[in-house]
């Protein structure tokens, strides 16, 4: 019984770069939908980017070459997956960020953006939320 299809996979590599701003986008569909093709991308940012389907193309591309995504081949089509998740590449974003304005330190930020920034109500009621189920969670362990 033979294959139907034929698949090959780049192999995934650790991405040293940073994500720019149009492959910020670019990720958020691609973790929604992924496995994906670049059509699929294109399709989901026509409401808010103009982008040519070539042009959404070619940065995917570029981003497997970063190493943001692999690539599996199917026949003509070309499916990618995300190689960092959500979180890491929210991580890495904090941290560069943390890193840069507050020499990567955290209360400092925080206090930055509660007296700068501003809370509202509800931000501020979540915020303590949190900080209490954390002091709770710490006390268990």
């Amino acid at each position: 019984m033979s294959k139907s299809r034929t698949a090959s996979k780049t192999a995934p590599k650790k991405p040293t770069a940073e994500l720019t701003e149009a492959e910020w986008t670019i990720m958020r569909v691609v973790w929604q939908n992924e496995p994906c093709a670049a059509g699929t991308v294109q399709e989901a940012l026509a409401n808010s980017k103009s982008w040519a389907y070539s042009t959404v193309k070619t940065t995917m591309d570029r981003m497997a070459q970063k190493g943001f995504l692999t690539i599996e081949k199917i026949r003509n089509l070309q499916l990618f997956r995300a190689c960092i998740s959500e979180v890491e590449a929210k991580r890495r974003e904090l941290r560069k960020m943390l890193k840069r304005a507050f020499d990567g330190a955290l209360t400092p930020m925080m206090q930055f953006l509660i007296e700068h920034e501003g809370l509202s109500r509800t931000e501020s009621a979540k915020l303590r939320k949190l900080i209490n189920n954390t002091k709770t969670k710490a006390k268990r362990t």
